[in-house]
């Protein structure tokens, strides 16, 4: 009984990364090894609202997702995310996937509407919070897992690439 409720689990863990493409290879092992100054990422004058709009086209008529980007440029774990985006061999896998847009949320007092549009209403879990959307459905695929980047600069380079390339088809 319990092996077969093992092999269920483990099938259903195989199936549920079925069609993902393979991660980048990230040539650094730490974030502490990214080049400085780091990034500041979002444009807080940006109409949040019209660059989400202006991406999800550009996603449609790419036939990529959506990836919305929610942090403010105080935010160390939001720079060091931005920062392993700008590797080279993260910067082409996330071009080939993803139209990204980023959206300032200032001190999680600005441009909630957008998370909220997507059912996040209330208080972000922390930043960077990243909407993965499939913009076709206009629906959320990481639900229950935005928030999960927002200790990134604890975590490896190679770790940040496998989270985007998980939501990828």
């Amino acid at each position: 009984m319990i092996r077969s409720i093992l092999l269920v689990a483990a099938l259903m863990l195989a199936a549920s990364g079925a069609g993902a493409a393979t991660a980048p290879k990230v040539s650094i092992a730490s974030t502490a090894q990214l080049s400085t100054p780091l990034p500041y990422p979002y444009d807080e004058q940006a109409n949040a609202d019209a660059a989400v709009a202006q991406a999800k086209t550009r996603a449609l008529a790419t036939h990529k997702l959506l990836l919305i980007d929610l942090g403010g440029n105080w935010c160390p774990d939001c720079r060091v995310l931005a920062g392993v985006i700008a590797l080279p061999e993260v910067k082409a896998f996330v071009d080939e996937h993803y139209v990204v847009v980023t959206v300032d949320v200032g001190r999680f007092d600005r441009n909630l509407q957008i998370p909220a549009a997507y059912g996040l209403t209330g208080r972000l879990d922390g930043v960077p919070s990243l909407l993965v959307v499939e913009p076709g459905a206009n629906r959320l695929l990481d639900r229950g897992h935005v928030s999960a980047l927002s200790d990134a600069r604890t975590m490896t380079p190679q770790s940040l690439a496998d989270f985007l390339a998980r939501w990828t088809q």
